[in-house]
């Protein structure tokens, strides 16, 4: 009898230490969170001297740690093949090469308070820019400070700084400080607006023209010919319309480091929203961007053209799925002083996991 008590016991408190360390190794999966990008893109592209078809395909991949409630770990990788050669990446004017196995993601996170958060490291830059400034794609490597606060009930008002390496695609000096201002009215309600102000100043750009990046940025004795110090106002309305979302956005930026050719627009409407199952996106955006209006080494690479064009691109995009999604953007181009059209074509097939 007492040998029964004593293996009773000794069970009982096999099972529950057993049962603390799978608590604990619950409580630190649950910390632990995974994410998977997958694009596969077809391209085909008419310019005058030459016609572009590739295949490409991007899969990111990242592991996020909530070590603590104020301290959050990142990192992630990208891996890309592509049916073309890096070597065509500087001609194609793309902004990641077709073909590598880089890291994507390797950050901190640290929340100061429910309103407060500081990022180091590389990542996605915080501020929200249109792709005529910026191209979401890009990891740069840096500090960040995002505070935000509410405001009466439904508002929100939030300042976003940052010093950055950009991270380009070939290695260069180049560094960013920016600032952005956002105030959102009825924040997360179907019905509301956005008013968002950015400062992105630019330097250690001597090397880009010798890399290929200056693009359609004007140069003068192989150094880019403009500062660029960008101030840019977005304005955002959104709605919904039967019983799907829509967003009116326009965007404008001025080149405070140019003398000439400094101004660019943008506006763009969408319908619907493709990432979620069996819903149609319905979008068009137009955008017109003087030759030093951007720095074109960092603006969306969807586009042919970096800056001095003007052009305009509808799409048409369907939720497959909760993790599959397709959309298909045809987009028409036209360098400044010049009379020949450039026509883009992307088909893009995503998962989100």
């Amino acid at each position: 009898m007492t040998v029964s008590i004593i293996r009773c016991c000794a069970l009982g408190g096999a099972l529950v230490c057993a049962g603390q360390l799978a608590a604990q190794e619950q409580r630190e999966f649950d910390r632990l969170s995974y994410r998977a990008d997958l694009l596969i893109r077809a391209e085909h592209t008419e310019l005058p001297v030459r016609d572009i078809e590739r295949l490409r395909s991007s899969l990111r991949l990242g592991v996020e740690y909530l070590a603590s409630d104020a301290i959050e770990f990142g990192i992630g990788a990208r891996l890309a093949l592509g049916s073309d050669d890096n070597a065509d990446n500087r001609r194609n004017f793309d902004n990641q090469r077709s073909d590598e196995v880089a890291l994507d993601q390797f950050w901190m996170r640290w929340y100061v308070n429910p309103d407060w958060v500081v990022v180091i490291g590389k990542d996605q830059v915080p501020l929200s820019l249109s792709p005529m400034l910026w191209d979401e794609d890009l990891r740069p490597v840096g500090v960040s400070s995002d505070w935000q606060v509410a405001v009466g009930d439904f508002d929100n008002f939030s300042v976003v700084v940052g010093y950055f390496a950009p991270d380009l695609v070939y290695g260069d000096d180049s560094r960013l400080a920016a600032v952005q201002a956002a105030y959102r009215f009825r924040d997360g309600a179907p019905t509301g607006g956005s008013i968002l102000l950015s400062y992105l100043d630019y330097s250690g750009l001597d090397e880009l023209p010798a890399e290929g990046l200056s693009r359609t940025n004007r140069v003068a004795n192989g150094r880019l010919l403009s500062d660029y110090q960008l101030l840019d106002l977005q304005l955002v309305g959104r709605t919904t319309v039967a019983e799907q979302p829509l967003e009116l956005r326009v965007d404008l930026v001025r080149n405070l480091g140019a003398d000439d050719e400094n101004e660019g627009a943008r506006a763009s409407l969408v319908w619907g929203d493709r990432r979620e199952a069996g819903n149609w996106e319905l979008g068009i955006a137009t955008q017109r961007m003087q030759r030093d209006a951007v720095l074109a080494a960092a603006s969306d690479d969807d586009w042919w053209f970096h800056s001095f064009s003007r052009g305009v691109m509808p799409w048409v995009g369907y939720g497959l799925n909760d993790v599959w999604n397709l959309r298909v953007a045809a987009f028409n181009e036209r360098r400044d002083r010049a009379n020949v059209d450039v026509r883009r074509y992307l088909i893009d097939l995503r998962a989100r996991w």
